[in-house]
C-alpha cells in the first residue's frame, strides 16, 4: 500500500471542517505526505533521538549548573520530577493539536521547540530562565512522545513492531549517548557546561528540518463528501460497534495501559536517578558505577529494536511483560544480596527490564483500531502514567535517607515491579478500546 494512501484521512480519523477555519489550518490538518517511506523513517528516528537528551545530558553537569546559576538544592531536587510533570501536563494537549494541525505539523513544531529550548537553556543567566527554557524543550518532547505511536499507526500500519522498535532504539540511544558523552564534550569545549548541554540543540535542529520537509511536501486531500449534500463531513468521536461513544475514563484497557505505563516509567526513573548511587554505596568506584549505569541504559538500545517486533506478533503481551519484569525483580534481589559482587549481572538484568517501555509504546498501537483512537489512547495512557510515576523516585530517596540503607527502598521497588506484572497482564489482553473493553 502506498504511503499517500496510508495517510488519507478517513471519516473516522479526519478533523471535522469548521466554519471560518483558515485554508492553512485545513491543509495542515488534512495533509497527505507523498514522500518516500525512508524519509519518514529517518524523521521518526531523528525525533526519537531527541526525546531524552534534554534530561539525560543535564544530570552529569547538574553540579556545575547549580554552582554557576546559584540554584538551590530544593530546585535541583525538583528537576528530577519536572520532566514527568511536563510530559503529563503538555502531553494531554497533543490530541487537540493533532486534530487541528495534523500530527506531522505538531511533531515538526515539537522538534523546533526542543531545539529552541535547549539553545536558550545554554544561555540562561539565572534559574528562572533556565527552568522556563527547559519547560519549552520538555513541552516539545511531550507532544512528540504522544504522537510517535500515532505516526507509526498512520504511515506504517503493517509494520508497527519494526517501526516502534526503530524509534525506541533511537530514543534509548539518545538517552544513553547524552548521558555518556556530555561531560567529555563539555571538557573538550573548554570545560563549559553551557556548550556541553547546548550542543544537543543541533540534532533537534536536524530533526525539525526533516519534519518540516515532510510537511512542506504534503498536499491537501479533502475528506470524502457525505452522501446527499456534497459536503465533507467527518467526526473525531470514537464509537463502539453499537454506535455509543467510547469513554476512556470508563475503559478497563485504557486504565490498565495507563497504570502499566506509569509503573514502568517509575522503575525507569528510579534506575536513572538512583542506580549509580546504590552501586557507589556498596563500594563500587564512581567511574565503574557510571559504566554500570551506561550498561543498564545502553542494553535497551539493541533490545528495543527486537522486543516490540516480538510483542506485535503475540496476541497477548502479558507473558512477555511478566518475563521482563521478572528480570527486574532478579536485579533488585541481586542489589539486596550482593550489590558489589554481581554488579555487572544486576545492571544487565535491569537493562532488560527497561525494555518494558518499547512494549508499552507498541501496545498503544495495538489496543486501538484507528489513528485517532491511538492518539487519544496515547495521550491518556502516557499523561496519566507520567503522573503516576512522579512520587516513585522521591519516595525511594526519602526511604534511603530515613533508614540509611537501600534495603527498604529495594523492597518498595520490588513491590512496584510486582504491581507492574499485574498491570502488564491486564494491558496485554487482546482487546480494543473501541469495542468497549
Amino acid at each position: 500500500m502506498s504511503l499517500a494512501k496510508h495517510d488519507r484521512i478517513s471519516a473516522e480519523d479526519a478533523p471535522a471542517p469548521a466554519a471560518g477555519r483558515s485554508p492553512l489550518r485545513t491543509a495542515l490538518a488534512t495533509a497527505v505526505t507523498p514522500v518516500a517511506p525512508w524519509l519518514l523513517a529517518v524523521g521518526l528516528a531523528l525525533a526519537a533521538l531527541n526525546l531524552r537528551p534534554a534530561i539525560s545530558a543535564l544530570a552529569p553537569l547538574l553540579e556545575e549548573v547549580r554552582a554557576d546559576l546559584g540554584m538551590s538544592g530544593t530546585v535541583a531536587g525538583l528537576l528530577t520530577s519536572v520532566p514527568a510533570l511536563c510530559f503529563a501536563v503538555f502531553g494531554i494537549t497533543a490530541p487537540a493539536l493533532s486534530r487541528k494541525y495534523g500530527p506531522v505539523a505538531v511533531v515538526a513544531a515539537g522538534m523546533t521547540a526542543v531545539a529552541a529550548g535547549l539553545g536558550l537553556r545554554s544561555l540562561a543567566g539565572g534559574t528562572g530562565v533556565f527552568l522556563a527554557s527547559s519547560a519549552l524543550a520538555l513541552a516539545g518532547i511531550a507532544v512528540s512522545n504522544i504522537l510517535m505511536p500515532v505516526i507509526v499507526k498512520r504511515y506504517f500500519p503493517d509494520r508497527i513492531g519494526s517501526m516502534t522498535g526503530l524509534y525506541t532504539m533511537a530514543l534509548s540511544l539518545g538517552a544513553a549517548g547524552a548521558g555518556a558523552i556530555t561531560v567529555p564534550v563539555a571538557a573538550a569545549l573548554g570545560d563549559s557546561w553551557r556548550l556541553g548541554i547546548g550542543v544537543w540543540a543541533l540534532p533537534a535542529v536536524l530533526a525539525a528540518a526533516v519534519w518540516l520537509t515532510v510537511l512542506i511536501r504534503g498536499r491537501s486531500v479533502p475528506a470524502a463528501p457525505a452522501a446527499g449534500n456534497g459536503t465533507a463531513r467527518a467526526t473525531t468521536a470514537m464509537t463502539r460497534p453499537d454506535g455509543t461513544p467510547v469513554r476512556l475514563l470508563r475503559s478497563p484497557t485504557a486504565w490498565a495501559l495507563a497504570c502499566f505505563f506509569g509503573l514502568q516509567a517509575t522503575a525507569a526513573y528510579i534506575i536513572m536517578g538512583w542506580l549509580p548511587q546504590i552501586f557507589r554505596d556498596a563500594g563500587v568506584p564512581a567511574g565503574t558505577a557510571g559504566v554500570l549505569f551506561a550498561v543498564a541504559m545502553g542494553l535497551s538500545v539493541p533490545l528495543s529494536f527486537v522486543v516490540p517486533r516480538l510483542a506485535t506478533r503475540m496476541r497477548r503481551q502479558g507473558p512477555l511483560l511478566a518475563v521482563l519484569a521478572s528480570c527486574g525483580l532478579a536485579g533488585y534481589a541481586g542489589l539486596w544480596l550482593a550489590p558489589h559482587g554481581g554488579a555487572w549481572a544486576w545492571a544487565a538484568l535491569l537493562g532488560i527490564a527497561n525494555c518494558s517501555f518499547p512494549v508499552a509504546l507498541a501496545m498503544l498501537g495495538l489496543r486501538a483500531r484507528s489513528a485517532h483512537g491511538v492518539v487519544r489512547l496515547s495521550a491518556f495512557a502516557q499523561s496519566t502514567g507520567y503522573l503516576i510515576s512522579l512520587p516513585g523516585p522521591l519516595i525511594v530517596g526519602v526511604l534511603n535517607e530515613t533508614t540509611g540503607s537501600w534495603h527498604l527502598p529495594l523492597l518498595f521497588m520490588a513491590a512496584l515491579m510486582a504491581l507492574q506484572i499485574v498491570a502488564g497482564v491486564l494491558a496485554g489482553r487482546d482487546r480494543h478500546i473501541e469495542d468497549g473493553a
